[in-house]
Formats: C-alpha cells, sequence, structure tokens
C-alpha cells in the first residue's frame, strides 16, 4: 500500500475516534456527575496507551532529549487538554454532532493558516480559492444542518 493510502487510512480512523471519544467522555462524565473526571480517567488511560506504544517503538530513552526542547512545543499538551474538557462539558448540551462540527470547521482554518505561513516547522501550502471554498462550504453546511 502506498505510504498516502496508509496514512489517509489512519487519520481517517482517528477523524471516526473524535465524535466516539466526544460520546463516550461526554456519557461518562453526565453518568459520574463530573466532566473534569471523566476528563482525567480519559487522559489516564491515554498515558497507559501511549507509554505502551513508546514501549514497543523507541523505549524510554529519547526522554532524555526532552529538556533540550523549546517550551512552546509542551504547550500541545494543554490544547489537547482543553479539547477533551470543552467536548466533554459541551457536548451533552449542544449535541456531538455540533459540537465536533466547530471542532472541525477550527481545525480546517488553523490547518490553512499553519499550511499558509509554515507555521511550527510544517510543509507551505498556500492558500487557495479553492481551499478557501471548503472553509465555506463547511460554514454553509452547518446552516443546513442547524435549519434542519
Amino acid at each position: 500500500m502506498p505510504d498516502y493510502l496508509r496514512y489517509a487510512s489512519i487519520m481517517l480512523t482517528a477523524g471516526v475516534g473524535i465524535p466516539v471519544l466526544a460520546a463516550l467522555n461526554a456519557q461518562l462524565g453526565a453518568r459520574i456527575g463530573s466532566p473534569a473526571v471523566a476528563a482525567v480517567v480519559l487522559f489516564c488511560v491515554a498515558l497507559g496507551g501511549a507509554v505502551t506504544v513508546m514501549l514497543i517503538t523507541t523505549g524510554p530513552s529519547p526522554i532524555a532529549r526532552l529538556s533540550s526542547q523549546p517550551w512552546y512545543l509542551f504547550l500541545a499538551g494543554l490544547l489537547v487538554a482543553f479539547y477533551v474538557l470543552s467536548i466533554t462539558f459541551i457536548a451533552p448540551h449542544f449535541g456531538v454532532g455540533n459540537a465536533v462540527f466547530f471542532v472541525l470547521l477550527g481545525q480546517m482554518i488553523s490547518a490553512a493558516l499553519i499550511d499558509q505561513f509554515g507555521l511550527f516547522g510544517a510543509l507551505v501550502r498556500p492558500f487557495t480559492l479553492t481551499r478557501g471554498m471548503g472553509i465555506g462550504a463547511m460554514c454553509f453546511g452547518l446552516w443546513l444542518i442547524q435549519k434542519a
């Protein structure tokens, strides 16, 4: 299988997981009465999974290089925490579909900016009319969904 198909398949599967994660964690938070505790449980399970993959693939030796990395690279962890906490709090009130749609819209806008300027070492992909129309189509899709 060509790399691009393998990568696309993995990312499609990750994308399928986002609304499932939102629904499961929102339900856990509602059942136990604390979206924050549900998020902590999610992170504990995720940590166990990540440690397992680390041990299977590279082992712990790359940890020694962490202290020499720029501080801002660690902000990714806060962004993940914000996502999980916000989706766990909001999805039960706003709907999983609506919550995930706005997450996807935010991802497309952010990705377009990151690609346009090559931020954080990303490949530069200029913002084109076609990309702008795609983001516009997503906004129009939300409007249609809200009218239904």
